[in-house]
């Protein structure tokens, strides 16, 4: 019999995201960037609203960060999709809902959902709490990274087939890992199935920020090294460029936060800015 894994809380940086997602949808104006209000359902917490982190204007630049990516990611997957790309692979998956939101995608693709195994197997146990079902398609996939555990090899095991294509996203991570650590990653990516899609985010550099920005991620920065989780990785586009090619992949481009905020935020008229930290470097086999 498989031995279940014991649920553990998220992250803190899960649950914020969740919650910022939310907040989007009870706060800002329409039309809504992203919407998604299940996740803070999941988290289950009373009076979320009053946390100090969810404070409106305190927040702003950071929710509008939270669902422009989400927003950019969910096109990549519907064109994907329409592509006939039939595997969704979502890297530290956390809180997300994209099997919940969709229902009519994801009858057309598998979603395999990567994330440490309690804050996974707590994920699951809110699901059931709440009576939502889970798609056949939905794959949990638990990996034990501080136990060294290879997330391709388990990928594999949950069903995973790497000679088809796949769409492959990973956002809110990069900044975490060393400089080799993200290499080798994007030499994983490389061997994709032809036809694929691989998506991460990253850090702008901070010589490359200015004024209150610069300041806000020095802070952010500060934070998580106290709680352990300190950032290891910030790059120049061109640096990144560079990495993701001679990791091996091929038609690579990164697309600023300006290019996201053109997109999805330029005709807004409540001034909701993600500001310009958080870039997309995006791949095709």
């Amino acid at each position: 019999m498989e031995k279940k894994n014991p649920a553990v809380a998220p992250e803190h940086t899960a649950v914020r995201v969740a919650l910022w997602r939310a907040l989007h949808v009870q706060v800002d104006p329409l039309p809504h960037v992203f919407v998604d209000d299940l996740g803070a359902q999941i988290v289950g917490e009373e009076n979320w609203r009053s946390r100090s982190d969810m404070e409106i204007n305190f927040s702003k630049s950071m929710r509008a960060s939270i669902v422009v990516r989400a927003r950019f990611v969910e096109e990549l997957v519907a064109e994907a999709i329409d592509r006939r790309v039939a595997q969704y692979v979502i890297l530290g998956a956390g809180l997300d809902t994209f099997a919940q939101r969709h229902s009519e995608l994801v009858s057309k693709v598998r979603i395999f959902e990567v994330d440490q195994p309690g804050p996974q197997a707590w994920k699951q146990q809110r699901l059931q709490e709440l009576g939502w079902e889970v798609p056949k398609n939905l794959h949990f996939v638990p990996v034990d990274f501080e136990a060294g555990e290879f997330w391709w090899q388990k990928l594999q095991d949950a069903g995973f087939d790497p000679a088809q294509p796949a769409i492959v996203v990973s956002t809110g991570v990069s900044m975490y890992l060393s400089r080799e650590t993200n290499f080798a990653t994007f030499q994983q990516m490389s061997k994709l199935a032809p036809g694929s899609t691989y998506a991460t985010t990253y850090m702008l550099a901070l010589d490359l920020l200015e004024g209150q920005e610069r300041s806000v991620l020095e802070f952010v920065m500060n934070k998580a090294s106290q709680s352990g989780t300190p950032f290891l990785s910030l790059f120049r586009p061109q640096e990144i460029l560079d990495l993701a090619m001679g990791a091996g992949l091929k038609k690579v481009q990164s697309i600023s936060a300006q290019d996201l905020y053109k997109k999805y935020l330029a005709q807004r008229t409540d001034a909701l800015n993600a500001g310009t930290a958080e870039c997309f470097l995006v791949a095709m086999t």
